[in-house]
């Protein structure tokens, strides 16, 4: 009967011990599968989706524009778009009211105060066009300042809207070594003819003056094409290790000294140290996606088709689509959310 006992005892002990191996590894050693699923159960697809982090200027005076731009961003993407609105001081309240507001309250947006004083010294004036050197229009030189928390950038003037999904813009691939990627002024055979029939300058001699000792120690050809900074895709690591934003600074110093620049013939003192610093070291971007020099004339248009299957349209130039005359206003203006505060005015022929 001892023995008898004792066998029982040990055959009780090994089915607890079986139990409990079984137990174990139900808690412990579930499918890899299983676990992955649990683990995107905790976390909602907008926390799991990387955010794409767009810069866009709020001028006062223009502000439309920058309220059309992130309409059009806004409407044609599911994407997850962080829109960091740069302004100056007193313009930051009437262009968040105007948000909150307006059909764009829903969007996700963080308002970034640019103070001017940064430029002190840096900027030399200039006659010819007085608004090319209004403070926002180096926002673009300060980037790695005002945004921290992204390894890459999209940067948009606000006389831009996106036909197309912001995402493709975002996946432009920046080579090694890049700090940032343009659209090459030379790089769409259609905007050619636009080119010639207004005398606008693509090559660097429209924008610096090679009778300057300075600019010809450069070697860089004066038939050298340009790129527009007016549509940028940044990478911020490469940008503060090659210490862009101060050799930025450096070339705007050396026009206040030497007068370096030829802005009455092209894009003014915030392109031409971009072009520099920049020169032979930038990656491309889509051709499509900067389709440019609608605001150079009034009266010059693109075809209906090329205009469709552009993905972005750019009015740089003088006259702009919220105001009169200009070109193709109509596809900027479907974009457009009126001012709740009436302040904002569209000016057409019948106004």
């Amino acid at each position: 009967m001892a023995l008898l006992r004792k066998v029982n005892q040990i055959l009780l002990f090994l089915l607890i011990l079986t139990v409990c191996v079984i137990l174990y590894n139900k808690v412990h050693k579930m499918p890899s599968t299983v676990l992955k699923n649990e683990a995107v159960d905790l976390e909602s697809p907008e926390e799991m989706e990387e955010e794409i982090p767009v810069v866009i200027c709020a001028a006062a005076g223009r502000m439309g524009a920058a309220i059309a731009a992130i309409s059009s961003i806004y409407s044609n993407t599911d994407s997850n778009i962080l829109f960091y609105i740069v302004g100056l001081k007193n313009s930051i309240p009437h262009i968040r009211k105007w948000i909150e507001n307006s059909k764009l309250k829903d969007i996700k947006f963080k308002m970034i105060e640019f103070n001017p004083m940064v430029l002190k010294g840096k900027i030399r004036p200039d006659a010819a066009r007085p608004e090319l050197l209004q403070p926002l229009n180096f926002v673009r030189f300060y980037l790695p300042l005002l945004i921290h928390e992204h390894e890459k950038v999209i940067y948009l003037d606000d006389d831009v809207i996106i036909q197309g999904d912001i995402q493709e813009l975002y996946d432009t691939t920046l080579a090694r070594g890049h700090a940032a990627a343009f659209s090459d002024d030379c790089d769409l055979p259609s905007t050619h003819e636009m080119v010639r029939s207004v005398g606008m300058q693509n090559t660097y001699m429209g924008f610096l003056d090679y009778r300057k000792q300075t600019i010809r120690d450069l070697g860089i050809s004066p038939s050298t094409c340009t790129f527009n900074p007016g549509v940028i895709v940044a990478n911020m690591t490469e940008w503060k290790h090659q210490r862009i934003t101060k050799q930025l600074e450096k070339w705007m110093q050396k026009n206040v000294e030497e007068n370096l620049y030829s802005s009455s013939l092209a894009g003014g003192v915030a392109t031409s140290p971009m072009l520099i610093v920049f020169h032979g070291k930038y990656s491309n971007i889509n051709p499509l996606w900067h389709i440019r020099h609608l605001g150079w004339s009034p009266d010059v248009r693109y075809s209906d088709h090329f205009l469709h299957e552009a993905k972005l349209l750019h009015w740089n130039g003088r006259y702009k689509p919220w105001d009169y005359p200009s070109v193709h206003y109509d596809l900027w203006e479907k974009w457009f959310v009126p001012d709740p505060s009436g302040t904002f005015k569209l000016i057409r022929p019948n106004s």
